[in-house]
């Protein structure tokens, strides 16, 4: 089964409607909460007045900061730890009084209905105490009177470092060095189905069902947040409507929890809206970077250097996590003898920065892939062959996280692929030297993507088979179908160790807390290479348990026993049939035991993941317009298990890098910190007229690390697309842009300084 386009298990439901998201699961009679925002974007709340709320007829109960648990909680979906120095920073509260940024939680109303609860913020008065905001990471670092956070001296999160040989005498031996800025936007992941949630008591637990990419660690969170046993508390995962990392976090099941407690248990319903999405959940980091390096005559680096500030917002979230992956990526895939990078990750009074897809290698990616068009256009080299000069070819382990290694490294490969799909060669030479307001370029960049979080964090799936009376299997997991198609991967997974047909394969697609083995969830490209793993494992063990039931019931056979379709064979003969054999597990008088299997495991391993994204585009210099005419990426991420479903997950990120690289952007009020562009008509999403036709293009290598071996795709495909339309207007124009989104008012800007116009 593995390496078949097999169709998506969940395809039917979902098209025909039946699929069952949180909201399609709300219990009658459910209750309402919804969230009162500051109106403000720092300060401290002096005086809140509800009683007007609470007298409005349908209010059911309205709790302010003052009223929760004095419980300070982190918020990110990684891995808790038993040590101190690997758990993330606890800065949240269910509520707050302290405003670190507009539209921070202040208050919530529970309500007999949608109308009702919004009617009750309205009459809720709040008088504050304003402080300055300040929304840039530059300035934000070095202090702030009073700190975002009371508890530190500036707002300066995390900072970290690293070394490799000496960049200063590696730029006195350059014979060119190079020195540019460049700065990527705060971006939201505009998942189709908005974060909601439902709460409920039942037998002194709360139940909390929620669309979420993590559930067993959003049962955890709530437990720090309320402050009681982990075990009270039950979390169900249905169908979630995307999630792209905003889902990665903790969002707002704890104080819905909370919610639920003092309504006496009754179901409380709490939906966030699209406009809250942007401001309330998690964003993408906005990342400045200085970068500065050295190469020889020859065009090879001698020596780099990355200085990174990311803006964080207002809480930890997944913190410094997101700055000190791009400085990872760094000191991949280059060959370099010297390289130097540092990052400040800094609190601002801005929306929370959280994960997204390829948790902040497009920022790193952006910055590297402009910056080395613009190393190659100093020196008159061919961008192209300049990076086939630096990149390290076959196997290259990362310098200081030993297990992080390219095992299996297709990037000449991929590189070729791309280079013939565009015509490179031709199109450099015949868009050079261009004149007039309609240009063409083609420009490229390339990525480098790790698989999981080894051994940065921990890795553990588990798995459990179950032999139907029929001889079907049923398969339940701790990790996430989140519209990504894992459910389908892991039953080819499952099928293929099986050796039975994938629609032998019953994959439970609900998480739920009580039930499914302990998994992370989805997250870092993860699932197929990590919980693949366990499914494997699982999945022989399944195997033998099978062969070794079948034994007693060949007490004469002495040939080796196995497997195929339904059918016990010694050696190529079929001697017993594998639904005889689940009957008699389940019903025989002497030796019934149905036959059942489960692992749960610790991966400690990790791959890199590669590739690139070659484009070509028209650039209307008066208009201040770019269209994109030819778009491709390759990706090398080892063995495929489903071809049609990894080309659906490319397109996807290509769309999502093309946004990134064009017109996204969450805009702020410079004074206040509101966002002014909060919703879906005035975000501008890339739209159907917007997108060419998607090329994608694979090279298989198998990882000798993938349980199959695979590694990493579900990130990659939006990490190269924005770096590789921006070189392509570079090589169009001449005009070296450094900052995203390419928007109209950016670009016309840029060709007036540059004399375009």
């Amino acid at each position: 089964m593995v390496g078949k386009s097999v169709p998506r298990v969940d395809a039917y439901d979902k098209v025909t409607g039946r699929a069952k998201f949180t909201d399609d699961l709300i219990p009658d009679k459910c209750l309402t909460a919804k969230v009162y925002h500051a109106k403000i974007g720092n300060g401290i709340v002096k005086s809140i007045d509800t009683t007007e709320a609470e007298a409005l007829d349908g209010v059911v109960k309205v709790v302010t900061f003052k009223d929760v648990p004095d419980h300070c909680y982190p918020t990110p979906g990684h891995p808790w730890s038993v040590e101190l120095a690997h758990q993330d920073i606890a800065d949240r509260n269910l509520l707050t009084g302290r405003i670190r940024y507009y539209g921070d939680d202040i208050a919530a109303v529970v309500a007999e209905d949608e109308v009702t609860a919004s009617r009750a913020l309205k009459l809720i008065k709040v008088e504050y105490e304003e402080y300055p905001v300040e929304i840039h990471p530059r300035k934000s670092m070095y202090g702030s009177r009073p700190p975002i956070h009371f508890d530190k001296k500036d707002n300066v999160l995390a900072r970290s470092n690293y070394f490799i040989g000496n960049v200063e005498e590696g730029l006195k031996q350059s014979d060119t060095v190079v020195k540019r800025s460049y700065k990527t936007p705060i971006v939201q992941h505009c998942h189709i189905e908005n974060p909601i949630s439902y709460a409920y008591m039942e037998k002194g637990r709360i139940v909390v069902v929620t669309s979420t990419q993590i559930p067993h660690i959003v049962r955890r969170v709530i437990g720090q947040a309320l402050g009681i046993p982990w075990g009270k508390i039950r979390v169900i995962k249905p169908y979630i409507g995307g999630g792209f990392g905003n889902k990665q976090d903790v969002l707002y099941e704890p104080l819905n929890a909370f919610l639920t407690t003092q309504v006496g248990g009754r179901p409380v319903k709490l939906d966030v809206s699209r406009e809250e999405t942007f401001c309330n959940t998690r964003t993408r980091h906005s990342i400045e970077y200085d970068l500065t390096a050295g190469v020889d005559q020859e065009g090879h680096l001698l020596a780099k250097d990355m200085m990174a500030y990311s803006n964080q917002g207002a809480y930890a979230s997944h913190g410094h996590a997101i700055a000190a992956n791009g400085l990872t990526a760094w000191r991949l895939q280059y060959a370099c003898p010297n390289i130097r990078g540092e990052a400040y990750t800094v609190y601002t009074n801005t929306p929370v920065g959280g994960a997204m897809r390829a948790y902040g290698i497009p920022q790193a990616a952006f910055a590297i892939e402009c910056f080395m068009d613009d190393i190659a256009a100093e020196i008159h080299m061919d961008p192209l062959e300049f990076r086939r000069r630096n990149l390290i070819e076959g196997y290259y382990e990362d310098a200081y996280l030993k297990p992080i290694a390219a095992n299996t490294n297709g990037i000449f490969e991929c590189l070729k692929k791309g280079a013939d799909y565009i015509h490179w060669d031709e199109k450099r030479k015949e868009y050079a030297n261009q004149t007039g307001f309609i240009r063409r370029g083609v420009g490229m960049s390339l990525f480098c993507y790790k698989t999981g979080v080894w051994p940065i964090s921990l890795e553990i799936a588990g798995a459990r088979l179950v032999l139907n009376q029929d001889g079907s299997m049923q398969l339940q997991l701790g990790a996430t179908e989140i519209g990504q198609g894992a459910d389908t991967v892991f039953s080819q997974m499952a099928a293929e160790t099986l050796h039975m047909d994938v629609e032998d394969i019953h994959i439970q697609s609900f998480q739920d807390t009580d039930v499914t083995p302990f998994d992370t969830g989805a997250y870092a490209s993860r699932q197929s290479f990590v919980t693949g793993t366990a499914v494997r494992q699982c999945a022989e063990l399944m195997y033998q348990k099978i062969l070794d039931y079948a034994r007693t019931l060949l007490p004469n056979e002495k040939r080796a026993l196995s497997l195929d379709h339904g059918y016990i064979y010694a050696e190529k003969e079929p001697v017993i049939s594998l639904e005889e054999v689940a009957l008699e597990s389940y019903y025989s008088l002497t030796n019934s035991s149905a036959i059942t299997a489960e692992v749960s495991t610790q991966v400690k391993k990790n791959t890199i993941a590669t590739g690139c994204c070659f484009a070509e585009v028209e650039v209307d210099i008066k208009l201040g317009k770019i269209r994109i005419l030819n778009i491709i990426n390759v990706h090398d991420s080892g063995k495929l298990i489903n071809p049609q479903l990894a080309e659906m997950q490319v397109h996807g990120g290509m769309s999502m890098g093309m946004g990134y690289g064009l017109s996204e952007q969450l805009l702020l009020d410079e004074k206040t910190g509101r966002p002014l562009n909060g919703t879906l008509l005035d975000y501008k999403l890339m739209t159907a007229l917007d997108t060419p036709d998607l090329k994608s293009d694979f090279v298989e290598l198998e990882d000798p690390m993938g349980p199959y071996g695979n590694k990493a795709l579900g990130e990659p495909p939006a990490i190269p697309c924005a770096p590789a339309i921006r070189n392509a207007v570079l090589h169009a124009t001449g005009v070296a842009f450094s900052e995203i989104p390419l928007t109209p008012q950016r670009l016309i800007e840029g060709f007036q300084k540059a004399g375009l116009l």
